[in-house]
């Protein structure tokens, strides 16, 4: 008989609530507990989602020994904390990217979940869905060639509030946390961490950095050029250009996308048939990590912890050669 988990929230903003939504479609996934700061908050997010319990304070939640899993929906400037009491109380812990605001606390919270026997995954539902999965098992199968240039963007007209978490840098504020994680999560996945790092960033009238253009090179020649933005609209694609031709991941790359082939020698593209899914997508990750619990793991084999420090320190070497600075957190280290 398959075992069903009771999931918690620990903060109920927007992702955690298309992520609760999704968590329904899951049979072995029971919707038990949300915990905020305000304990109205939390009532009316669990009754509009159906949550059995709410709480007004994140100790609350997971001193409560019925929560099995607990997902972590705070702006990333809060993971580390949120990971760590969570983790310290023996509760697995999917918790949303960026994971960390740096890869010091990124390490501190793995460190802990080894400590603590307990399983801990980042959030990155990318690396779960079904078109992200068939464009890499395509690049990998050598049918294009080796991998020669990567190309990624992620931009959206963010709305000018200094009260908002996009443009606070005390949170973590700006793109490159929020929505260029993106880009580079889809070069690290691919051709791994850059042998050097070249930035060009534009900060915003709260001094967080708005646009960034960044520019990775490898030993091996490849390159990758990406790009965020909260100053405009993107068309939101990842491309792979190869020796014998090119995979294109359309329009909100990052979900179940489309995927366009070009191989040299044809006329036109074609589309490879990526099958459409329910829900947003966020039930793949939740599902993986019910199957890693189900396995008695503590760390992912899909989403590892090599591959969250490789974002996390590549994040870092951006930030560096960018001047960007979290005024209330430590300075990443550029190693």
């Amino acid at each position: 008989m398959t075992k069903q988990y009771n999931w918690a929230i620990l903060g109920c903003g927007k992702i955690a609530r298309k992520f609760a939504e999704d968590l329904k479609l899951l049979p072995n996934a029971k919707l038990y507990a949300v915990a905020s700061r305000s304990l109205d908050r939390a009532h009316e997010f669990a009754v509009q989602l159906g949550f059995e319990k709410a709480y007004g304070s994140y100790i609350e939640l997971v001193e409560d020994p019925n929560v099995d899993v607990v997902y972590i929906a705070t702006p990333h400037s809060h993971h580390h904390e949120h990971a760590l009491l969570s983790l310290t109380y023996k509760k697995a812990v999917l918790c949303e990217k960026a994971f960390a605001i740096n890869a010091r606390e990124a390490r501190e919270m793995i460190d802990c979940a080894k400590e603590n026997n307990t399983f801990l995954m980042e959030a990155f539902w990318t690396r779960f869905q079904p078109g992200f999965l068939k464009a890499m098992e395509i690049l990998e199968s050598g049918e294009l060639g080796e991998l020669k240039m990567v190309r990624s963007d992620f931009a959206f007209n963010a709305e000018k509030n200094a009260d908002l978490r996009l443009y606070n840098p005390d949170l973590g504020g700006g793109s490159l946390l929020d929505i260029g994680i993106y880009p580079v999560f889809a070069t690290i996945m691919t051709l791994g961490k850059p042998s050097s790092i070249k930035t060009l960033p534009q900060f915003g009238f709260t001094n967080c950095e708005e646009s960034i253009i960044m520019s990775f090179k490898y030993d091996n020649g490849a390159m990758a050029s990406l790009v965020s933005s909260f100053a405009s609209h993107s068309s939101i694609q990842s491309e792979y250009w190869c020796e014998k031709g090119y995979l294109r991941l359309n329009r909100r790359w990052f979900a179940n996308a489309q995927i366009c082939i070009w191989r040299q020698g044809m006329e036109h593209e074609e589309a490879v048939e990526v099958a459409p899914i329910e829900g947003k997508g966020y039930q793949f990750e939740a599902a993986h990590v019910m199957k890693c619990l189900d396995e008695g793991k503590i760390e992912s084999d899909m989403m590892t912890f090599e591959i969250t420090l490789n974002i996390m320190n590549t994040l870092d070497r951006v930030r560096a050669d960018a001047g960007i600075v979290y005024p209330k957190h430590d300075l990443p280290s550029a190693n």
